[in-house]
């Protein structure tokens, strides 16, 4: 995706935001995840780039259900790739119920526009035309004959569909429906800067409404219903709030970190889960990152938050022979890397990057993560397994075998799986807390 030029100054259109989205689209059907594909659109400004964002969220959302439309209209393969990509955006958001957020007719003109405005694509502005239009006038009829595919209905590979219906068959349905929608916006107030309370009061006074959930664990927690940019929160650069998922903030809770602990945050980035723990207790702390690339965010989190404490080192938490110093931990993070299951509606372009194969080879990554932790935990330590999904491969399977593997591992309470239909203003996570006992030899 090369980036497009644009003038700042001017007017935003809807048809170069319906490009820049269909770009989007496109480096994620070849493979390449938002994160990565969103910051080359250098020529947008912050406005266009945010506007492509929210287009290319709808368009994977209702992918499935684009791709089966635009299969019943048009059987035979499209071609160029960018011509295809522009129509399963445009087919995605036509399709959404009501109320849509462009006009038919609009939304239509615009795709138009989009096509003319590539001279690849510029030839097929006519049959951009005449499907949109079809799909305008019958799309009750098209709808039905489509929904009855399990892809177009939930927006999901059949593969991940099948997977998730065999693990939880009474919520399924349910946590697969909830992806198809924006999830709110979930705030943890940092409490080195005051109470949530204070903090809801200056959401008020800035005219944004907030819930205050009343889960333990979720002390710090407020719930935006609807997402708004960071510069529109109160004292955001002052360190007084962070952007995390009510489940996400469960972590550092169940990890219990007191004032003089040594602690390691095993994969660290970016670093929301470290600044939790150095908000909780002043302790020295590890923090561990493999990418380099990513490892500089977890420094910036903790600075914008105005915490000390924690010294930021990139390296693979799996080999502690070429980072640890020999002594040993009081508590061990491992938020392990993981298909990301759990968090499919607030990153709607996972559900399409992840193969089946996915699952086994990372179930294999955790386990090695885990066992090549255990060691550098002192006895009566406590060691916390976290994963953001929603396969039992990477929560209950991995956690009951750590514990057929390890004599010395003792099972502490924790919350298990948590599933977004049963908590919807949570993401899906799994947590097993470990306590390592000295009664025992490994």
């Amino acid at each position: 995706m090369k980036p497009q030029a644009s003038d700042p100054g001017a007017p935003r259109a809807l048809h170069q935001d319906l490009l820049a989205a269909s770009e989007l689209l496109g480096c994620v059907l070849r493979g390449e995840s938002l994160a990565t594909a969103l910051p080359r659109l250098g020529g947008a400004d912050a406005a266009r780039r945010g506007a492509a964002q929210a287009l290319s969220f709808e368009a994977l959302r209702g992918l499935g259900r684009a791709r089966a439309l635009l299969a019943r209209m048009h059987p035979k393969a499209l071609k160029p790739a960018p011509l295809e990509h522009l129509l399963l955006v445009a087919l995605a958001l036509l399709s959404l119920p009501e109320p849509r957020p462009y006009a038919d007719h609009t939304l239509v003109f615009e795709a138009v526009q989009a096509c003319a405005a590539r001279p690849r694509t510029r030839a097929a502005r006519g049959l951009v035309n005449a499907l949109l239009r079809r799909l305008q006038a019958q799309r009750e009829v098209l709808l039905e004959q489509v929904l009855a595919q399990p892809e177009a209905r939930y927006n999901h590979p059949a593969w991940w569909i099948d997977a998730l219906r065999a693990a939880w068959p009474e919520d399924w349905e349910r946590v697969l429906e909830l992806a198809a929608s924006a999830p709110p916006m979930t705030l943890r107030v940092n409490r080195r800067w005051g109470t949530r309370e204070a903090y809801l009061g200056l959401l008020r006074e800035a005219g944004l409404d907030a819930a205050a959930p009343e889960t333990p664990g979720l002390e710090q927690c407020l719930v935006l219903q609807r997402a708004v940019a960071v510069t529109r929160l109160p004292l955001f650069e002052q360190g007084a709030l962070s952007v995390q998922d009510a489940s996400a903030q469960l972590a550092a809770g169940l990890l219990d970190p007191r004032p003089g602990m040594r602690v390691l945050d095993a994969c660290a980035a970016p670093g929301g889960k470290t600044a939790h723990v150095l908000e909780r207790a002043d302790c020295e702390l590890l923090a561990l990152e493999r990418d380099a690339q990513r490892a500089p965010r977890i420094g910036q989190t903790l600075e914008r938050l105005h915490l000390r404490g924690a010294e930021v080192r990139v390296a693979d938490a799996a080999r502690p022979e070429t980072w640890w110093d020999g002594r040993p931990f009081d508590r061990i993070l491992l938020d392990a890397p993981c298909s990301a299951s759990g968090i499919s509606r607030r990153h709607p372009d996972i559900r399409w990057l992840r193969k089946p194969t996915d699952i086994a080879a990372l179930a294999l990554q955790q386990r090695e993560l885990l066992d090549a932790l255990w060691p550098v935990l002192r006895p009566g330590g406590q060691l916390l397994y976290a994963t953001c999904s929603v396969f039992p491969a990477e929560g209950a399977q991995q956690a009951a075998s750590f514990l057929e593997r390890h004599a010395d591992a003792l099972a502490l309470p924790a919350p298990g799986q948590i599933l977004p239909d049963r908590s919807p203003e949570r993401d899906g996570f799994y947590f097993a807390l470990f306590a390592k006992r000295a009664d025992v030899t490994a």
